[in-house]
């Protein structure tokens, strides 16, 4: 049987949902990141008029579009949308794969018996736009590399078929850059011997490309070829959640660390309250001016309480932190995700102090998480060495 594998994509996901929370960003260059020192976490469309692209300096997409509003990433935002999407795409789904924040895979095989698979999914898709507001793309195609390909190609707002029959005809004037595994080391080899087209690439022997690239080669020759069994891999529920924050300027400001990490736990334990999650094992990040990155992982009880998932992280923080080197960035993780409510510790809680969570969560449902924060996480400026 001829699969049916369709690839949706959440079109420039970030700024969609930036967007939906402040509608004046509509219609004007937009790039999400992490101010002057980080990168193009995403950018909109009027944005990449200009050149601008993910992963370029936040500096040099300024430099080629100075009109462009800067807006910091807010993955709980984010987290949230993508949660939403997954929900709504599972229930109607035979099979689906969250392959990123913003990209899902569907096998719908034999699903023609009783729908057209197309209709069927552009019904989809208009399910999630109406429902969340955010604009999605798809392709429909025989395997997950055809898909992908299709869904870059129709952007945005472009829904492509791509038969069998039309696999080769739709792939073989297309860059082989176009192809997922190809990155720039293998873009400027294969191009230096003449070979830009997919449909080059398809044409030569599997063996050769096997000598020159390695044993990535045969794989690169299957997919030109519009070959890739890969199997749709069923949803799997996240495994941790996480967060971290790179400095504009270096620091050494023990105040100012602390707090950074305490907004941070403050902010994470919120969300694992808001999607009925525990956790038991805390991870701190810290990453020096000079680029060396250290860890500490931390093992605890299953919990979603701020005040114990504060205290694990700043003792964790304490010990980590030992060579007094200016530091650039901080990061908190959770992981050992399992469902479940906080349950209170007889020896440590209070009613009152289950009380207060409820109703600070309460005024964050309803206002946003920055609604209301504990003192101990409100950021402070860092003191200038």
């Amino acid at each position: 049987m001829v699969r049916s594998i369709v690839h949706m994509d959440l079109d420039t996901f970030f700024v969609s949902c930036v967007r939906l929370q402040n509608s004046d960003l509509e219609g004007i260059p937009l790039i999400v990141g992490g101010g002057d020192r980080g990168v193009v976490a995403s950018c909109s469309y009027e944005a990449r008029r200009f050149g601008v692209h993910s992963a370029m300096p936040i500096k040099m997409a300024l430099r080629l579009c100075p009109e462009a509003r800067i807006v910091k990433g807010d993955m709980e935002l984010f987290s949230r949308y993508s949660h939403t999407v997954s929900q709504i795409i599972e229930e109607k789904a035979p099979v689906m794969e969250k392959a990123s924040i913003d990209e899902f895979y569907l096998d719908i095989t034999g699903m023609d018996r009783f729908h057209g698979s197309y209709k069927w999914t552009h019904e989809l898709s208009s399910m999630v736009t109406r429902e969340t507001g955010l604009p999605i793309s798809f392709a429909l195609s025989v395997n997950k590399t055809v898909s992908k390909i299709g869904t870059g190609e129709g952007k945005p707002k472009g829904n492509l078929e791509i038969p069998q029959a039309m696999v080769q005809p739709f792939l073989n004037p297309l860059s082989i850059r176009k192809i997922p595994m190809v990155g720039n080391a293998t873009f400027t080899l294969l191009s230096r011997i003449g070979i830009r087209s997919i449909g080059t690439l398809a044409e030569m022997p599997a063996k050769v490309l096997q000598e020159m690239i390695g044993l990535n080669g045969l794989e690169l020759w299957k997919k030109a070829n519009g070959i890739d069994h890969t199997p749709v891999e069923p949803y799997r529920e996240r495994k941790s959640l996480s967060t971290e924050d790179t400095f504009h300027q270096d620091t050494t400001d023990m105040v100012f660390l602390r707090a950074v990490l305490s907004g941070m736990v403050e902010k994470l334990a919120y969300q694992l309250r808001s999607e009925g999650w525990l956790t038991s094992n805390v991870t701190v990040k810290i990453r020096y001016s000079n680029f060396d990155t250290e860890t500490r992982q931390v093992t605890i009880a299953y919990t979603s309480a701020d005040h114990t998932l504060t205290r694990a992280v700043l003792e964790a923080f304490e010990k980590l932190y030992q060579r007094r080197m200016s530091l650039r960035l901080v990061g908190v993780r959770f992981g050992r995700l399992v469902r479940g409510s906080y349950q209170i510790n007889l020896f440590e809680d209070t009613q009152e102090m289950m009380s207060l969570y409820q109703a600070m969560d309460k005024i964050k449902n309803r206002f946003g998480a920055n609604a209301v924060m504990r003192c101990s996480g409100a950021f402070v400026k860092p003191k200038v060495n």
